[in-house]
Protein backbone atom coordinates (compact mmCIF):
# COMPACT_ATOMS: atom_id res chain seq x y z
CA UNK A 1 0.00 0.00 0.00
CA UNK A 2 1.40 3.68 -0.90
CA UNK A 3 1.18 5.79 1.67
CA UNK A 4 -1.67 8.80 1.52
CA UNK A 5 -0.67 11.86 3.20
CA UNK A 6 -3.38 11.99 6.58
CA UNK A 7 -5.87 14.80 7.10
CA UNK A 8 -4.41 17.41 9.39
CA UNK A 9 -6.67 19.99 10.74
CA UNK A 10 -6.48 22.11 13.67
CA UNK A 11 -8.08 24.74 15.78
CA UNK A 12 -7.49 27.28 18.77
CA UNK A 13 -10.24 27.20 21.45
CA UNK A 14 -11.12 29.61 24.23
CA UNK A 15 -10.83 27.17 26.71
CA UNK A 16 -8.63 25.69 29.01
CA UNK A 17 -7.25 22.27 28.15
CA UNK A 18 -9.42 20.19 30.44
CA UNK A 19 -12.83 21.93 29.37
CA UNK A 20 -11.59 21.49 25.48
CA UNK A 21 -11.48 17.50 26.09
CA UNK A 22 -14.70 17.23 28.26
CA UNK A 23 -16.52 18.84 25.57
CA UNK A 24 -14.62 17.04 22.29
CA UNK A 25 -15.57 13.24 24.30
CA UNK A 26 -18.81 14.14 26.42
CA UNK A 27 -22.05 14.16 24.77
CA UNK A 28 -20.21 15.08 20.71
CA UNK A 29 -24.04 15.43 19.66
CA UNK A 30 -23.87 18.87 20.82
CA UNK A 31 -21.25 19.64 18.45
CA UNK A 32 -21.60 17.27 15.78
CA UNK A 33 -23.43 17.90 12.56
CA UNK A 34 -26.50 15.83 12.89
CA UNK A 35 -26.19 15.23 8.90
CA UNK A 36 -23.04 13.10 9.68
CA UNK A 37 -24.33 9.57 10.66
CA UNK A 38 -25.16 6.74 9.27
CA UNK A 39 -27.86 4.95 10.59
CA UNK A 40 -31.97 5.23 9.78
CA UNK A 41 -33.23 7.12 12.59
CA UNK A 42 -32.41 10.78 13.35
CA UNK A 43 -29.55 10.89 15.35
CA UNK A 44 -29.79 11.06 19.13
CA UNK A 45 -26.35 10.91 20.90
CA UNK A 46 -22.89 9.80 20.00
CA UNK A 47 -21.29 7.77 22.54
CA UNK A 48 -17.24 7.71 22.96
CA UNK A 49 -16.82 4.64 26.01
CA UNK A 50 -13.94 6.76 28.19
CA UNK A 51 -11.24 4.10 28.02
CA UNK A 52 -9.06 2.46 25.31
CA UNK A 53 -11.24 -0.46 23.77
CA UNK A 54 -14.34 1.56 24.30
CA UNK A 55 -17.00 1.74 21.39
CA UNK A 56 -17.44 4.80 19.16
CA UNK A 57 -21.17 4.98 17.96
CA UNK A 58 -24.29 6.38 17.19
CA UNK A 59 -27.35 6.10 19.10
CA UNK A 60 -30.82 6.77 17.01
CA UNK A 61 -33.90 8.35 18.31
CA UNK A 62 -35.39 4.66 17.98
CA UNK A 63 -32.54 3.67 20.60
CA UNK A 64 -31.15 1.57 17.77
CA UNK A 65 -26.71 1.82 17.28
CA UNK A 66 -24.70 2.21 14.62
CA UNK A 67 -20.79 1.52 15.46
CA UNK A 68 -17.95 3.95 14.19
CA UNK A 69 -15.45 2.33 15.50
CA UNK A 70 -13.46 2.06 19.14
CA UNK A 71 -11.25 3.87 21.45
CA UNK A 72 -7.75 3.28 20.97
CA UNK A 73 -6.30 5.31 23.07
CA UNK A 74 -7.86 7.50 26.34
CA UNK A 75 -5.38 10.26 28.14
CA UNK A 76 -7.40 12.68 29.30
CA UNK A 77 -6.86 15.80 29.43
CA UNK A 78 -4.55 15.82 26.85
CA UNK A 79 -5.16 12.87 23.56
CA UNK A 80 -7.28 10.85 22.19
CA UNK A 81 -6.86 7.83 19.41
CA UNK A 82 -10.52 6.36 17.59
CA UNK A 83 -10.45 3.96 15.46
CA UNK A 84 -12.45 5.18 12.41
CA UNK A 85 -14.27 2.05 10.97
CA UNK A 86 -16.38 3.53 8.67
CA UNK A 87 -15.77 2.36 4.89
CA UNK A 88 -15.72 4.80 1.96
CA UNK A 89 -19.92 4.10 1.48
CA UNK A 90 -20.28 5.53 5.46
CA UNK A 91 -21.16 1.99 6.71
CA UNK A 92 -19.27 0.00 9.78
CA UNK A 93 -16.70 -2.19 8.33
CA UNK A 94 -14.98 -4.48 11.68
CA UNK A 95 -11.97 -5.27 9.05
CA UNK A 96 -11.06 -1.38 8.07
CA UNK A 97 -9.61 0.53 10.36
CA UNK A 98 -8.19 4.32 10.19
CA UNK A 99 -7.07 6.01 12.75
CA UNK A 100 -8.44 9.91 14.15
CA UNK A 101 -5.80 11.58 16.90
CA UNK A 102 -6.76 14.52 18.72
CA UNK A 103 -4.58 16.35 21.06
CA UNK A 104 -5.40 19.05 23.23
CA UNK A 105 -2.32 21.23 23.93
CA UNK A 106 -2.52 24.63 26.25
CA UNK A 107 -1.69 27.90 24.58
CA UNK A 108 -1.12 29.71 27.46
CA UNK A 109 -4.06 31.53 29.45
CA UNK A 110 -7.24 29.51 29.29
CA UNK A 111 -6.43 28.71 25.23
CA UNK A 112 -6.31 25.25 23.93
CA UNK A 113 -5.29 24.00 20.96
CA UNK A 114 -6.89 20.83 19.04
CA UNK A 115 -4.86 19.16 16.34
CA UNK A 116 -6.97 16.46 14.72
CA UNK A 117 -5.02 13.93 12.26
CA UNK A 118 -7.00 11.26 10.60
CA UNK A 119 -3.82 8.75 8.68
CA UNK A 120 -3.85 5.49 7.72
CA UNK A 121 -5.99 6.63 4.88
CA UNK A 122 -4.14 4.18 2.20
CA UNK A 123 -6.25 1.49 3.90
CA UNK A 124 -9.43 2.86 2.11
CA UNK A 125 -7.43 0.79 -0.70
CA UNK A 126 -9.23 1.80 -4.33
CA UNK A 127 -11.22 4.45 -2.30
CA UNK A 128 -8.22 6.10 -0.82
CA UNK A 129 -7.68 9.64 -2.16
CA UNK A 130 -11.84 9.85 -2.56
CA UNK A 131 -12.15 9.60 1.30
CA UNK A 132 -9.43 12.00 2.17
CA UNK A 133 -10.76 14.86 -0.60
CA UNK A 134 -13.91 14.14 1.26
CA UNK A 135 -13.14 14.43 4.61
CA UNK A 136 -10.46 17.16 4.40
CA UNK A 137 -13.41 19.71 2.34
CA UNK A 138 -15.17 21.80 4.33
CA UNK A 139 -17.79 19.51 4.60
CA UNK A 140 -15.77 17.24 6.53
CA UNK A 141 -13.31 17.55 9.53
CA UNK A 142 -12.95 21.47 9.23
CA UNK A 143 -16.96 21.43 9.47
CA UNK A 144 -17.27 18.96 12.66
CA UNK A 145 -14.40 21.17 14.21
CA UNK A 146 -16.15 24.16 13.70
CA UNK A 147 -18.99 23.30 15.67
CA UNK A 148 -16.77 21.58 18.35
CA UNK A 149 -15.12 25.42 18.67
CA UNK A 150 -18.67 26.79 18.58
CA UNK A 151 -19.83 24.39 21.52
CA UNK A 152 -16.89 25.00 23.39
CA UNK A 153 -17.53 28.99 23.72
CA UNK A 154 -21.06 27.82 24.41
CA UNK A 155 -21.54 24.46 26.24
CA UNK A 156 -22.33 24.78 30.58
CA UNK A 157 -18.98 25.32 32.43
CA UNK A 158 -19.71 22.60 34.60
CA UNK A 159 -19.66 18.36 33.51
Amino acid sequence: MKPIEPVRKEIVVEAPVERAFRVFTTRPETWWPATHHIGKSELQSIVLEPHAGGRWLERGIDGSECLWGKVLSWEPPRRVVLGWQLDANWEYDPDLLTEVEVTFTPEGSGRTRVMLEHRNLERFGADAEQVRTSIGADGGWPVILNGYADAVRTAPVAG
